[in-house]
């Protein structure tokens, strides 16, 4: 690949840049040019600690958004929290807590369809967010005793006499272990040891609306009889299944093959997984050592441009450089939750208890044709602040610039983005070869060559 910098910039400062902008799309939703030089002022090691300790930084003042966006108060619809969600990825001081909790989101699938209760869905989401980057012990903890996932998994279903073994299954096969790692005993002692944990009684939401749903153990509904699972033995109950889960090098090798796919690669390498899952185990299955041992990594480092970027990734990632919907008054949630749709992710609403199939099941003909659209559109709008703002600083200080070194302008401006040789061919090709007028209809070739960039392969990937 061509690395694409800012004309003029000494290579110090160029490799600085081009590895912050990679940190920005992978631990955050991307950043344009203008911020990650101010950000490149400061230590690559101390970026990433100050995206890893999120408490260093509020949680945005939620009101006024509120306030302006009144669907919030329709308690029928998951569409509020999906949209507030997008709202919070692309202004949060926080955003690894936000990345943190859609990548649970994919791994944890919980989805709208079968739970169809918004204010369930709001409170898992929170749930995610609150205890997705701290011990993953925790974390099982609370998605195990969360009303959403015991609606979605019939774990309301499971008596004393009468098991489901939906969650004690999918607690080991998705959730943690994986197949091949356990026994039909082991998920039957499972389920059993869940038995009792349930919810409170739905109250109909007419004609006051929707009420909270609450986790409920019933002790006269739990199977106190004895189990054996993964080589222990005893009368357990939920927790202690978890307490052996978490034990294992399986679910170590869950965790950090599942981090390492999401922030390094598609295809992340062998090594790279097994020393976080050292990590794993070294910190008592806390989840913000093994990230800070991902970002200051040398896989990672170097696993530029090789991981498609999810949908709600993509269309963030684009508004981070169009500067829009960053105030709460700031209209088109609505738009940019129905394009991650269109794409094939819609926020909250996963397919199954998988979640969504990732890598290049993201970019099959229809839904590439929906993110080239997206990206083309929002590029081009001109009144964009970003975009505007793009536009200046290409300008500044010429009266005239080649095709080559506008794409290069360009291609920085967008987050020190790389093309390759035959991207470059043609976009340059498709300018002509005659140096470009700084005048004034200059923005249209900006707007013109960012529209190419946002349809290339290379802007797919991050």
């Amino acid at each position: 690949m061509t690395t694409t910098v800012k004309p003029g910039a000494g290579a110090s400062s160029r490799t600085d840049i081009a590895l912050v902008a990679h940190l920005m799309r992978r631990a955050a939703f991307g950043a344009p040019a203008w911020k990650l030089e101010e950000l490149a002022k400061r230590p690559y090691e101390e970026l990433v600690e100050d995206l890893i300790n999120i408490e260093r930084h509020p949680r945005l003042q939620e009101d006024v958004l509120e306030r302006f966006h009144q669907e919030n108060a329709d308690e029928e619809s998951y569409r509020w929290p999906a949209k507030r969600w997008l709202y919070r990825m692309i202004n949060s001081p926080r955003p690894l807590e936000e990345k943190m909790s859609l990548f649970w989101h994919n791994r944890l699938a919980t989805a709208a369809s079968k739970v169809t209760n918004a204010r369930m869905m709001g409170a898992h989401l929170e749930l995610l967010r609150d205890f997705g980057m701290g011990n993953y012990r925790t974390l099982l903890q609370q998605l195990s005793r969360n009303p959403a996932m015991i609606w979605w998994l019939d774990q309301q279903t499971n008596h004393d006499q009468d098991t489901n073994e939906n969650y004690g299954r999918e607690l080991l096969e998705l959730f943690s272990m994986g197949r091949g790692n356990y026994t039909e005993e082991d998920v039957r002692s499972s389920a059993r040891a869940f038995s009792g944990w349930t919810i409170d009684q739905t109250i109909p939401r007419y004609p006051n609306g929707w009420y909270d749903t609450n986790f409920v153990y019933r002790e006269d509904d739990h199977d106190h009889g004895v189990k054996k699972f993964l080589g222990k033995k005893g009368d357990f109950n939920g927790d202690d299944i978890i307490d052996i889960v978490v034990r294992q090098p399986a679910t170590a090798q869950f965790v950090a093959s599942n981090l390492a796919r999401y922030f390094i690669s598609d295809t992340p390498d062998g090594h790279t997984t097994e020393m976080l899952a050292q990590v794993y185990f070294d910190s008592g299955y806390e989840i913000k050592p093994v990230l800070r041992a991902l970002f200051n990594s040398d896989a990672f480092k170097s696993a530029r441009f090789k991981r498609v970027r999810w949908p709600v990734e993509y269309a963030v990632g684009t508004i981070m450089v169009t500067g829009q919907n960053t105030e709460p008054t700031d209209p088109g949630l609505d738009k940019l939750h129905e394009a991650a749709m269109s794409m094939g992710q819609e926020a909250l609403n996963p397919p199954t208890v998988e979640g969504w199939h990732t890598g290049r099941e993201w970019i099959d003909s229809g839904f590439l044709i929906e993110r080239v659209n997206f990206a083309s559109q929002r590029l081009g709008n001109t009144q964009a602040p970003g975009v505007q703002k793009i536009v200046k600083r290409v300008a500044a200080g010429r009266q005239s610039i080649t095709p080559d070194k506008l794409l290069d302008a360009c291609a920085y401006e967008l987050g020190c983005f790389e093309v390759v040789a035959k991207t470059r061919k043609a976009v340059v090709d498709n300018l002509g070869s005659s140096p470009i007028a700084v005048d004034g209809g200059f923005a249209d070739k900006v707007v013109y060559v960012l529209q190419l960039i946002g349809s290339s392969r290379e802007y797919q990937l991050g």
